[in-house]
Formats: structure tokens, C-alpha cells, sequence
């Protein structure tokens, strides 16, 4: 087989209502590149990667000089060939490897006959838990609900969550509110679900002494993990010196670099391997193995999904045996999806590793035309803003938190 054609386009898929973080918003929708590259046996795969535009499609496009006429079985030269470690220097292509990466297993898994998940070595597991993810939210623009602010809120949309997908784990992203207070809602989170398990991240915006504080005022919680509480090795070392809870990251051990230098001197007790961040499901597996061999844990990362990406992450959470947590998604949020069928479904909190060839997806060509269109009429949005505060800038460590009393619904093009 060789590649003959590479085709990306950029779209944008509603969420149930916009979702706040320590850096900013996802103003009511995740902005995507979807990939497709084709052969000359007219097999075409599919990729997918956050972000999106002009030029990230001209990047894609950039590609095709390397890629035409490249077999797609040479996976390992096309890492080279993309993302070399030293000219990458000059030009980071980690997430545009990444979903070249997903397009070719994709494609060889349709030649071939089989899931991707075979390809990688097989299926342990047909089924991959997730969590729930749960954010402070404002309220969907067009129909005034879905705020989450309060304590109650949050309970209230974490109910209907576990009622409607079966979710036993339960994340909450901080950082948007003072810790004094973020505390006390996760406290409250836990407390009303007993046996079920917690995780919270504050995307590393806490000052190393407050994540101290923080996790030792939830030691006593059926606690997964605390995320990212600090941003660095060292400041996470600190903190995981002075508490009792395990430490997980997937912003400061995102490469193999990182983390050697994390099993020599542990800061993370969990890596979370995300398929795009990593550079693709196989250094995932990679990341994976190491993780085994030295007992770290690993969980699976989310970084806004649509179903390609989503089944990339099935198929990693298949074949990994260290798979010690439940994954992240953040799919439960999305209004729809640009795959075949829809939305794929939950059952008991879990979502069925797909059996069909390759990565077992296929583009509904209406939804791709119809999210494409969208997004040239809203265009982007600035990730790292916050709509209802618009001269705010977020701090690492932060010190200028949202308002919980303030109940204004910010103006955002939906």
C-alpha cells in the first residue's frame, strides 16, 4: 500500500453548555481537525487532533511531501519522518504525528481485517470504565440551564450522571474558585456518593503550599488520585512528600523525557497517557510498558474528544494490563459527534471497545459538512479565556479566582 492522498478539515461540535477550567473556558464547544488519509488500494483512515483552522489544515497539508507514496505499515519510520526529536525543535508535530498515527493503524486494521486493539498486541478488555467529569459550568447560552456553580448544582448534575451512564468514579476540574472553596464542594461530592471514587484537578494552578493543604484536607476521601495540583516536578515532589494521597499528571510527564526523569526521582505516582499528547496510541503502549515495569499507575487522559479520538482511547485501554483507573472522557458532554450512529453509548459507567476493522469508526459525511460549516461561521475560541471575565488572565500559581456568588450568564456565540 502506499498513501496517495491526506485531507483535513476543520470542525466544531456543541457541548451541553460551556465548561470552565483554571486557564480559561471551553466556550460551548471543542474546535477539531479531523483527518483523513487515503491509499492506493482506496482504504481511508481517519485521524483526529484538538484545535483546528487554516493553519492547521495547511500543516496537514505540508504533509503530504513526506507522506505520498509512504507505506502505511512503516509506522516507525513515519515517526521519524514526522517528528524527529531534534528537528522537531523547530517545529513540535507530537499531535499532528499523533493523528497521522491513528489514520495509518486505522488504515491497516481495515486491510488487514482486524481491530486496531489486535494490531497493538489484543484485547484484554472489551469494555474501558470511565469516569465522570465533572466541571463548574455556565449555563448553555440558548436555554438558560446547566449552570454548574454551587455545591448543589454540582450534586445534582453529578446524580443525573451516575443515573444516566452508570459512572462509579467521579472527577472534578478546579481551579476556577478559591480552594477554601473548591474543597468543600468536592467534600460534599464525595460524601454523597459513599463507595464510589474521587479524583480532582486543578490543571496545576495551586501554589505548591496550598496543594499541601488541599489534599491533606481530603485524605480521609475514597480519593483516586490529585491531579496536577502544582504545574512541575519539583513542586509536585513537594507536595507528594507532605501527603498521603497519590499524585497524577498529565501536564509535566507528557514524553518519554519526562518520564525517566520522574521514575528516578518520583513526582507522579499515576501518568496520564493521552493518545495525542504522546504522539499516538503505540508510544502510549510504550509509556505504558515502562509504567509496568517500574508500578506506576496509569489512567487514560482526555483532551476533548469526538469519536475518533474516543476510539483511540478504547483501543489503548484495551490492550494495556496496567490500566489502573477508570479513563477520563469528556464525551459525555458533547451534544453530537461526526462518526456513524451518533454519540457511542455507556453502559455501567464503560464503553465497548469497537470489533470492527481498524479503529471501527466511520465519518458521517452530513455531520462532518454540517459541524465544518459551523465552524466557519463561529470560528475559534481563545481556550485560555474566561467569557464572563474578560480581563482576567490566569496565573501559575493562581491568585485571582472567579466569584462562586456571581450568577451572570456571559454573551458566548453558540
Amino acid at each position: 500500500m502506499k498513501i496517495t492522498d491526506i485531507r483535513a478539515t476543520t470542525v466544531t461540535v456543541p457541548i451541553e453548555a460551556p465548561l470552565r477550567h483554571a486557564n480559561g473556558c471551553h466556550w460551548g464547544r471543542f474546535v477539531r481537525t479531523i483527518v483523513e488519509v487515503e491509499t492506493d488500494n482506496g482504504i481511508v483512515g481517519l485521524g483526529e487532533m484538538g484545535g483546528g483552522g487554516e493553519s492547521t489544515e495547511a500543516a496537514f497539508r505540508a504533509m503530504k511531501t513526506y507522506l505520498i507514496g509512504h507505506d502505511p505499515v512503516r509506522l516507525e519510520e513515519l515517526r521519524f519522518l514526522i517528528a524527529n526529536p531534534t528537528a522537531s525543535l523547530y517545529n513540535n508535530r507530537t499531535q499532528i504525528m499523533a493523528a497521522l498515527e491513528f489514520a495509518c493503524l486505522d488504515i491497516l486494521g481495515q486491510a488487514w481485517g482486524v481491530p486496531v486493539c489486535d494490531i497493538l498486541g489484543g484485547r484484554l478488555r472489551d469494555r474501558v470504565p470511565f469516569a465522570s467529569y465533572c466541571f463548574f459550568r455556565y449555563a448553555n447560552p440558548q436555554t438558560g440551564r446547566g449552570e454548574v456553580r454551587t455545591a448543589d448544582q454540582l450534586l445534582a448534575y453529578a446524580a443525573e450522571m451516575k443515573k444516566r451512564y452508570g459512572f462509579t468514579s467521579h472527577k472534578l476540574k478546579g481551579g476556577v474558585f478559591h480552594p477554601d472553596y473548591e474543597v468543600e464542594v468536592y467534600r460534599a461530592l464525595a460524601s454523597a456518593f459513599p463507595g464510589d471514587s474521587f479524583r480532582f484537578d486543578p490543571n496545576g494552578v495551586l501554589s505548591t503550599e496550598q496543594a499541601i493543604r488541599f489534599s491533606q484536607a481530603i485524605e480521609h476521601l475514597r480519593n483516586d488520585y490529585l491531579e496536577d495540583p502544582v504545574f512541575g516536578l519539583n513542586g509536585m515532589r513537594r507536595t507528594r512528600q507532605m501527603t498521603r494521597i497519590p499524585l497524577a499528571t498529565n501536564t509535566v510527564v507528557v514524553n518519554f523525557e519526562q518520564l525517566a526523569a520522574n521514575i528516578l526521582n518520583t513526582a507522579a505516582d499515576v501518568i496520564l497517557l493521552d493518545t495525542t499528547f504522546w504522539g499516538g496510541i503505540r508510544a502510549c503502549v510504550k509509556a505504558a510498558a515502562i509504567c509496568e515495569t517500574f508500578q506506576l499507575g496509569v489512567a487514560v487522559h482526555s483532551s476533548g474528544e469526538l469519536g475518533i479520538q474516543l476510539a483511540t482511547m478504547l483501543h489503548l485501554g484495551a490492550v494495556i494490563p496496567n490500566l489502573s483507573f477508570a479513563a477520563d472522557a469528556h464525551y459525555h458532554h458533547l451534544a453530537d459527534d461526526i462518526i456513524e450512529g451518533g454519540l457511542m453509548p455507556y453502559e455501567n459507567g464503560a464503553i465497548k471497545v469497537p470489533d470492527q476493522p481498524g479503529l471501527g469508526v466511520k465519518l458521517d459525511r452530513r455531520k462532518l459538512s454540517l459541524y465544518s460549516d459551523l465552524y466557519k461561521s463561529l470560528g475559534n475560541y481563545p481556550y485560555d479565556r474566561d467569557p464572563g471575565r474578560p480581563n482576567w488572565t490566569p496565573l501559575v500559581p493562581n491568585d485571582r479566582w472567579a466569584d462562586p456568588a456571581d450568577d451572570r450568564a456571559p454573551e458566548i456565540p453558540y
